[in-house]
């Protein structure tokens, strides 16, 4: 059984109040979990301590057992001293997908032909 440490989502429409829990990677986000481990509270300020709650001592004993966390989680951890912090690269992540590559490439040749066109007429 693969476990994840994970948020679960709660509150209500546009107020978010997560769960930070334990729970078989198969199950649904909101669905059933084996441990509830912490909150997380989006809405607080960056600076407040009851923004991120969380049980240390059982989020390293799942840790042990060899439960994988979560990007959002692991920044909560790093936070926090329990986990090493790692180096993120994601190079990609900035660049336009296809169509809108080929929309750019299509736009700048209608420029460059109206800009002949208009050197042509002079």
């Amino acid at each position: 059984m693969a476990i994840k440490i994970r948020l679960a989502r709660g509150g209500s429409k546009k107020r978010p109040f997560y769960r930070i829990v334990a729970a078989d990677s198969r199950m649904p986000r909101d669905g059933r979990f084996i441990e509830k481990l912490g909150t997380y509270n989006p809405l607080l300020p960056k600076d407040s301590e009851e923004r991120v709650k969380m049980d240390v001592e059982r989020v390293q004993y799942w840790l042990g057992q060899g439960a994988q966390t979560t990007d959002r989680v692991a920044r909560f951890l790093e936070a926090a001293g329990v986990k090493e912090k790692t180096e993120r690269n994601n190079p990609k992540k900035g660049t336009p997908g296809k169509k809108a590559q080929e929309r750019a490439e299509e736009k700048a040749a209608k420029a460059a032909d109206a800009a002949e066109a208009a050197a042509d007429a002079e």
